[in-house]
């Protein structure tokens, strides 16, 4: 029977947000008047910021050949979905990590609605672009398209990746499109107070750190941190300069972004004369500015008990004259007995600011040697190369997060910030959360990743996890009950892998007659591919309506007479929606269901008549597919 279609129903997103038009929406909140009709008037935005504006034709810019195509692909939605393989996971109905295969710019889009704003912290380790190292292939046409491809998951596979050489002519431009829309959406997960570590060498150091800076914000670098990750001098180096180190750039999303820092050596506080005040150390009294700068700083101390005149140090003291004063009276001013020596002041633990330092810009240990080993000993000797070690990891998760913050690595390689994660978790007590994206990259065929049965990289890092949480798994049966925690630690992982669409696709017609349209539309009578599968639907319902890849799906409602409709909840929003995949919706269903206004039903467009899905969109929020 044809029908007319539904006016009162909201179809169901079918690609991931529209970054561009969401952007737009941010804008209009802070220039309402500036937006008209979904397009900006550049010359009200110009007037509205005044003397904000630099029309200079010469200003400080930075920019590379290719800058726009990368742009226009971050601006072009996903249309791809993400499919559940409960196979390859840990416990996966309760586990709130996730490992994701597949190409990260097309994933961090699917990941944009549900976890805008929702990520403390993200660790990347990119590839450094040495001419040796690959390039992610991104095709501006149809990046999907051309991930399947490459994956073999359609006709036409090749290479997964292509080498960046410096003979090609874009040897840094490449990179850098490669990477700026991925540094983009990644900004847009973050929390206001989240940080971004990645890690880098010489080669594109310089670079990336000028692309942060327009992805970020100049005012929110943090740091160029410096790691030695070398032990021992490089002999094969033919500049004459062993090069040992890397560096960790770290920006914040705003200044709201504080790291922790590093414990104080809290052992040098004592009370050897029993002050009531309590525990103190000493601590210098000289001050840090010159005579000109701080005047009232420098003047001549005197020990008002002995009279023993202990002059002025070159930049003077730390107090001026009427603070000094009142800490001598409150015995707070140590002088030397032997008038030697100059005076210094008792600081009182119970009056520390904070139990934290200032952490160092540069990390001496441990090395890629270390994280080597750490790899060998898990999952087998020569698997992967140069992997970063678990301890420079958990340096920086210990900086940035706590509790059960949620982390993101979408350059996840070997997998050490799960593990981090992971070991953290075990030695803090806490519950912090992981969301890890790999591309399915080849090992090589004689490579000793081959030999052990790994076929991707992205299949060494699931397996470095299951190890992990099998063997924290043994370690805590071996605790007594009264050390298991409450609520007991997460050792599962949930695995999802890119795909196609389960909506099929709107080709067009390769004959412009009206028999041939009339042929293409009769097929989209049924929106979805031939095969599909219902839980991969609601899966891609779900991701793109917004919900997290931890939600829960639970049949609700199933019996011969009536329909299977299941329920989806995302427990960190507190949102849920049903949904029905059947060909036709029953009455008795929905009157067993008793939707309110406030609920969210989902089915196919033509498992409605046109009279129940009035009636139903008057009852609740209907969507259909």
């Amino acid at each position: 029977m044809s029908r007319t279609p539904n006016r009162r129903a909201e179809p169901v997103a079918r690609t991931s947000a529209e970054i561009a038009l969401d952007q737009l929406d941010r804008l209009r909140e802070v220039f309402p008047g500036c937006v008209s009709e979904g397009k900006i008037d550049f010359e009200k935005l110009r007037a509205a910021l005044g003397d904000e504006v630099d029309a200079r034709p010469e200003r400080y810019g930075f920019t590379w050949a290719g800058k726009r195509d990368a742009l226009r692909l971050l601006q072009t939605p996903s249309r791809a979905t993400l499919i559940p393989r409960s196979m390859e996971s840990v416990n996966f109905e309760k586990t709130n990590n996730v490992f994701i295969e597949g190409d990260n710019l097309e994933v961090l889009k699917l990941l944009y609605k549900a976890y805008f704003n929702q990520v403390k912290m993200i660790y990347i380790d990119p590839p450094y672009n040495t001419g040796n190292d690959f390039i992610y292939p991104d095709n501006f046409a149809d990046p999907l398209d051309t991930y399947l491809k490459l994956t073999a998951q359609k006709d036409g596979g090749g290479n997964l990746l292509t080498s960046n050489p410096e003979t090609s002519g874009r040897y840094h431009s490449t990179w850098l499109s490669m990477m700026l829309p991925r540094l983009f959406v990644a900004r847009q997960l973050l929390r206001e107070e989240g940080f971004i570590f990645v890690s880098i060498d010489d080669h594109e150091a310089h670079n990336l750190r000028l692309l942060m800076n327009e992805m970020f914000g100049e005012e929110n670098f943090v740091s160029q941190i410096v790691w030695k990750s070398r032990r021992s001098e490089d002999v094969r180096a033919k500049t004459g300069v062993s090069v040992d180190h890397e560096y960790i750039l770290c920006y914040r999303k705003s200044e709201a972004g504080v790291l922790r820092g590093t414990e104080k050596d809290l052992e040098k506080f004592a009370n050897p004369d029993n002050d009531s005040r309590g525990p103190w150390r000493s601590a210098d009294l000289t001050g840090l500015a010159t005579k000109e700068k701080r005047p009232n700083l420098h003047y001549d101390l005197i020990d008002p008990a002995t009279g023993i005149k202990y002059g002025c140090p070159p930049k003077g003291w730390r107090f001026d004259r009427q603070t000094m004063q009142r800490k001598i009276n409150e015995k707070r001013i140590l002088f030397p007995p032997d008038g030697k020596g100059r005076p210094r002041h008792k600081l009182f633990l119970n009056e520390m600011r904070s139990l934290y330092k200032n952490i160092s810009s540069v990390i001496l240990e441990p090395t890629t040697g270390d994280g080597t080993r750490e790899v060998n000993k898990l999952v087998g000797e020569g698997v992967f190369d140069f992997p970063k070690p678990l301890g420079l990891i958990k340096l920086l998760l210990e900086q940035a997060t706590e509790e059960d913050d949620l982390v993101l690595d979408f350059f996840a390689g070997s997998g050490t910030t799960g593990h981090a994660v992971l070991a953290l978790n075990r030695e803090e007590g806490t519950y912090r959360r992981l969301i890890l994206v790999q591309l399915p990259e080849p090992t090589g065929h004689d490579s000793p990743a081959r030999r052990l049965g790994y076929q991707t990289i992205a299949e060494i890092g699931k397996d470095r996890l299951r190890r992990v949480m099998n063997q924290l798994t043994q370690a805590k049966n071996k605790k007594p009950r009264r050390e298991v925690r409450e609520p007991p630690e997460d050792f599962g992982l949930r695995v999802f892998k890119l795909a196609e669409s389960n909506y099929r696709p709107w080709t067009g017609v390769e004959e412009k007659t009206p028999q041939a349209y009339a042929k293409t539309i009769k097929l989209f009578t049924d929106p979805l591919v031939p095969g599909w599968k219902p839980e991969n639907v609601i899966w891609e319902v779900a991701i793109k309506e917004g919900y997290a890849l931890n939600s829960h799906i639970e049949l609700v409602a199933h019996s011969k007479a009536k329909n299977k409709v299941y329920k989806v909840t995302d427990p960190d929003k507190g949102q849920s929606f049903r949904i029905c995949l059947d060909d036709s919706v029953r009455p008795a269903t929905l009157k067993e269901l008793n939707l309110s206004k406030d609920d969210l039903f989902i089915c196919r467009d033509s498992a409605l008549t046109d009279e129940a899905a009035a009636n139903l969109a008057l009852q609740c929020r209907l969507k259909t597919i």
